[in-house]
């Protein structure tokens, strides 16, 4: 994280968060607060001017029903700064996530467009960088969006390359944060930047977060995501042998094995396995395992050993290296976490 600060500012820096209907409320309210908040921190620094906006500047209801008042129309936005034609008008353009950023309307991805080269960075919160890739804003660049909707994003938009487990990435002047409450940890970094480490960590303390928080979004869900598979839940023809594999994590849970469980050969398994489940039959156990012993950590007092043996890991060791491997952190800190 950068500690020096860029030199002062001679004006607010105009920030704009981009609000729809469906949005994720704290996708808009994390960021306002922290850029809020530092523009108090770093006075004299003239701080931000932060702007929420929707198209035709109506109010829109976020997913949880809460009702937005925006304090401007999208359209009106590339007329910001007409006097002054020699500087981007936007110093950040940041795109909200929810569920209607996922299924974005043309003129908003259109707006979105037209407004990206205006603005000297653009950003996304969670499942906000839908609509950048929409906007063709993320093609050939690194991104992450909210681990949930990893998949998806994966299917829809493979000229992206996707980076799953991250917090925020930042590629070039383009940035993207993981699941909601990653936009803080996006927003900080920002502030950092522009006002220096003091004044982030002065915000930081403030609304009782992290400054940089360990880990990245893989201790939040063990599964789904590109190359991670998840628990049986729709039919086809092996969700009994799936649901098996969830419910019995200590079995021998062999290829061989299984194959011979369900009358098949090992290369037809894996075959079928695949088009099922998205992931070959070795990774759907690991992860079966891994989902286990999360839930055993969760709601169990049981010491480690004890957790490693009834998840079907053959000891502590085993567990605590598939946990840095697949989660990042090690099963007590996950088990303190969670």
């Amino acid at each position: 994280m950068t500690t020096t600060p860029a030199p002062m500012a001679d004006r607010p820096r105009t920030v704009v968060i981009v609000m729809f209907d469906e949005v994720q409320s704290l996708d808009v309210t994390g960021p306002l607060e922290v850029l809020t908040a530092a523009g108090r921190a770093a006075r004299p620094d003239p701080g931000y001017r932060v702007l929420t906006a929707s198209l035709d500047g109506r109010p829109v209801r976020s997913s949880s029903g809460l009702v937005l008042t925006p304090h401007a129309d999208l359209r009106a936005l590339p007329r910001l700064d007409r006097d002054r034609p020699d500087v981007p008008a936007l110093d950040l353009l940041l795109v909200s996530g929810g569920s209607g950023g996922r299924a974005p309307g043309a003129d908003l991805v259109a707006w979105v467009r037209k407004l990206a080269p205006r603005a000297r960075r653009v950003a996304s919160v969670c499942t906000g960088a839908f609509l950048l890739a929409e906007a063709g804003l993320l093609a050939g660049r690194a991104a992450t969006t909210h681990w949930a909707h990893c998949a998806e994003f994966a299917r829809r938009f493979p000229e992206v390359e996707l980076r799953p487990d991250a917090l925020f990435v930042r590629d070039g002047n383009v940035l993207t944060s993981g699941g909601v409450t990653a936009g803080v940890d996006l927003t900080l970094a920002l502030v950092a930047e522009d006002l220096g480490r003091e004044v982030a960590l002065t915000v930081a303390r403030h609304l009782l977060v992290d400054l940089r928080r360990p880990g990245g979004q893989a201790p939040f869900g063990t599964g789904p995501a590109p190359g991670r598979s998840q628990p049986a839940t729709h039919a086809g023809p092996l969700a009994e042998l799936r649901q098996w594999i969830d419910e019995h994590p200590v079995a021998d849970l062999s290829v061989a094995a299984l194959a011979k469980r369900v009358s098949l050969s090992e290369r037809q398994l894996t075959r079928a396995f695949q088009a099922e489940a998205g992931v070959p039959p070795g990774r759907y156990v690991d992860e079966a395992r891994l989902r286990a012993a999360c839930r055993l950590l969760e709601e169990t007092s049981d010491g480690v050993e004890s957790v490693a043996r009834r998840s079907g890991y053959g000891s502590a060791e085993a567990m605590r290296r598939a946990f840095a491997r697949s989660v990042g952190i090690p099963p007590s800190e996950y088990r303190r976490r969670f």
